[in-house]
């Protein structure tokens, strides 16, 4: 036995001992992050050894490259590339364990647009035990410092860092090898970044992420007016012939869309401590002249909000990786709600409390064609006015009313409300329901802020009331994307009442609230399933816009044509009667795995699913729609807008007393705020 240990001590004393010691502690605390913060869907023993084994051929690479090195440099090369690494494989986790993805360059390209807000959500989302991926870099360094183990500065005959450095492609050759005998076509069919994770490692994803995104990029620069043919060919053939019924019922209308920041389906009529959470939704759910639907799915990407955005206003879904807002806002061409409405008469403006960057919005929303951009830049700022990612909501719609009351009528104009945003959190004085007891202090304060919301937009209804704007508006409430994510399992096992939530039940609460309400609207409960890129085309058969000819994915929710296939940025899909999770599919209707489902219907749902997602990532990829001609509309000059508060308020007088249409100049230029009433504590003392 002592003879074993000794030579282990003197392989370990060894340069190459050194480097096989610290792939080991890394594959180690690699395989323990795979397992306790992420969740990669990991099932049989090939799915199984490939996690275990595949950190292994890269950080071989890695820390090989230290044997070709001298003397001590070959340590402190190793130390600063597995603290570096474990840094990325740390960030990753913090990111992973909000949005349930993984980084990407794009994202990290477009994080200037979002840091803004970052650091109060960062402190919510840290644990105690996300720092023992670091243990491996700090045993490593104890061993070197207090001579447990010691330097070798011996020279090393070539041969040996030239072997490892084979070794450790052989085996990534071996691990591809198997990985794509489980996973056939793991890199060029990807729409799951937790499959190449799980199957070749959070590094190889890292290499697989930056050569897409340059190849991306280099589609952009080599496309040209016949990309286009075959999106319109597909576009032609796949026509849904709107509800004739509901045609033009709201032409002329206003329209408010309203932006539910993070609410969830499953808040409609919930119920805590007694109370209902969101009363006022839960009116305007039931009344007679909304149209309700209760099968609407968040179909969001890493774009979360920017992804709901752009698919609610371009009918085109988000990118795999990052935000297309962010990364194509300022260059590409756009046929997107605001300019479509724009150009038939409407003003349109957006309102959100936070700065004019975030997301990239200052500069997408000039390639959109919104005439307005009313951001933090017109707003009184007040530290007690801000939750974090702008002011809350409370305070934001009414302060927004001072600008609504100016646009001439009709005016198209987007709310986006940010107090029920992670991480859930209400000052003492605007709590007005508890917060739940589930044990996970992320999911708790939940309701507090959704009811906080709610409340916010019953102050908003009651002013639109006292107004008479409700009688000529068309109010659109939605929720963009998820509040609780999938790595909350059991928080979401108590607040549902299912026991065992799952992977199933997790794609079911995907469901997100969607609303038409306007005076007059042969509404009621509509069960027909659908997501955020049948937004527009629904919103346009309502408007009497006839979208026939624009390049949209999704259809008119309310024709008796639309296809129920829910399809999510990852692949995944759901329709009223199969739901596919990962390579599972399972009953909608009972939940349970279900093995009936014929080879040819898996194929053609998921060939619809993959078909969509491709041809849209074609078109703004490559920014295909500059080459589209939509008859009767105009291409977009983002030179024409301009956001600078002063620039802004001065054109929107002149639009005033061009029109005469505003609700102010109906009103013979006297202001109705003082109808807007708000029990926001922050505003008591204005009162």
């Amino acid at each position: 036995m002592k003879r074993i240990t000794k030579s282990i001590s003197n392989f370990l004393n060894t340069r190459l001992g050194f480097v096989i010691l610290a792939v080991f502690l890394y594959t180690l605390k690699t395989i323990y992050a795979y397992e306790t913060k992420f969740n990669l869907g990991v099932k049989g023993s090939i799915q199984t050894f490939l996690m275990i084994i595949n950190p292994i051929p890269v950080m071989l690479l890695l820390f090989g490259i230290s044997l070709y090195m001298k003397g001590r440099k070959s340590y402190i090369f190793l130390l600063i590339i597995d603290f570096l690494d474990t840094v990325w494989l740390f960030s990753n986790i913090l990111y992973y364990r909000e949005f349930s993805d993984f980084l990407t360059m794009v994202l990290i390209k477009g994080s200037g647009s979002v840091s803004n807000n970052l650091g109060k959500s960062i402190l919510g989302i840290l644990k105690p035990s996300d720092f023992l991926v670091f243990i491996d870099v700090i045993i490593l360094i104890l061993l070197l410092a207090f001579h447990i183990i010691k330097m070798d500065v011996k020279r090393l005959n070539w041969k040996i860092p030239v072997l490892v450095s084979s070794l450790a492609v052989l085996l990534f050759g071996a691990n591809l090898t198997l990985a794509e005998s489980d996973r056939s076509q793991l890199l060029t069919r990807t729409f799951d970044n937790n499959y190449i994770v799980k199957y070749l490692g959070l590094n190889v994803f890292n290499v697989y992420d930056m050569i897409k995104t340059t190849k991306t990029n280099a589609v952009k620069s080599q496309a040209k007016s016949s990309d286009i043919d075959s999106i319109e060919k597909y576009m032609k053939n796949n026509y849904v012939q709107p509800n004739v019924e509901y045609t033009g019922v709201a032409k002329g209308k206003n329209v408010f869309v309203i932006h539910l920041e993070s609410l969830q389906q499953f808040m409609i009529d919930y119920k805590w401590d007694g109370q209902e959470v969101t009363p006022n939704l839960n009116k305007i759910y039931h009344e007679d002249d909304t149209l309700s639907f209760d099968n609407f799915f968040n179909q969001v990407g890493q774009g979360k909000t920017a992804d709901a955005e752009l698919m609610l206003e371009n009918s085109l879904f988000g990118l795999p990786e990052g935000s297309a807002m962010v990364t194509d806002g300022t260059t590409n061409t756009f046929q997107a709600a605001p300019a479509i409405l724009g150009q038939d008469g409407y003003t349109t403006a957006s309102f959100h409390g936070d700065v004019p960057s975030f997301w990239n919005r200052d500069n997408a929303y000039k390639s959109w064609g919104y005439d307005y951009f009313f951001s933090s830049n017109y707003y009184k700022e007040k530290k007690s006015y801000n939750v974090g990612y702008g002011m809350k909501d409370k305070i934001f719609l009414k302060d927004s009313a001072q600008y609504i009351e100016q646009l001439p009528q009709p005016f198209y104009a987007k709310l986006i409300t940010v107090t029920n945003h992670y991480p859930y959190t209400l000052d003492k004085k605007n709590q007005t329901i508890s917060k739940t007891n589930t044990g996970d202090k992320t999911v708790d304060g939940y309701v507090q802020t959704a009811h906080y919301l709610d409340q916010s937009i019953g102050e908003f209804m009651a002013w639109l009331k006292e107004t008479g704007l409700d009688k000529n508006s068309m109010v659109v409430l939605y929720g963009d994307h998820y509040g609780i994510s999938n790595n909350h399992k059991k928080a979401m096992a108590k607040l549902t009442g299912i026991k065992g939530f799952n992977e199933f039940n997790d794609a079911q609460y995907q469901r997100v609230p969607f609303m038409i309400h306007m005076d007059g609207l042969k509404g009621g409960i509509n069960h027909t399933y659908g997501g955020e890129i049948d937004v527009l085309p629904t919103l346009l058969n309502l408007l009497g816009v006839d979208n026939k000819s624009m390049i949209q994915f999704g259809s008119d929710l309310l024709s008796s044509e639309h296809s129920q296939v829910v399809a999510f940025r990852n692949g995944n899909f759901v329709t009223p009667t199969v739901t596919k999770v990962g390579s599972t599919y399972y009953n909608t209707k009972t939940g349970k795995v279900d093995k009936s489902i014929s080879s040819a219907e898996k194929s053609k749902l998921s060939n619809q699913v993959t078909t969509e997602l491709s041809l849209s990532d074609r078109v703004i990829n490559g920014d295909l729609l500059r080459f589209h001609k939509l008859p009767g509309f105009t291409t977009v000059n983002k030179k024409d807008y301009s956001y600078k508060k002063a620039t802004a308020l001065k054109e929107l007088k002149k639009a005033q007393k061009k029109n005469g249409t505003s609700l102010l100049a109906q009103n013979d230029n006297k202001s109705m705020l003082d109808l807007y009433q708000t029990d926001a504590p922050e505003l008591s003392s204005t009162k």
